[in-house]
């Protein structure tokens, strides 16, 4: 049996990663904001929240394919398989 993730489930995971991210910085952003008296626009904090989602969901998922690969390149090495 193989421990190794399918890239749909990378991309799910990754997905889920960032969507309960996404939720927990937004509100952190707008306690922050709010705190320090800094006027955002909604539009502008949404839109600033799509390009920093966008770029963590890249980032997370390719983070995972290659540590995925990685562990099934050390394991063949040392024969942990």
């Amino acid at each position: 049996m193989s421990n190794r993730q399918s890239r749909t489930m990378s991309a799910i995971e990754a997905g889920a990663n960032v969507l309960i991210g996404y939720l927990i910085a937004t509100g952190t952003a707008a306690l922050w904001y709010w705190w320090n008296n800094i006027q955002i626009s909604t539009a502008g904090q949404f839109e600033l929240g799509l390009i920093l989602t966008a770029v963590s969901l890249v980032r997370s998922y390719l983070l995972r394919r290659y540590f995925n690969n990685l562990g099934g390149l050390i394991g063949k090495a040392f024969k942990f398989r």
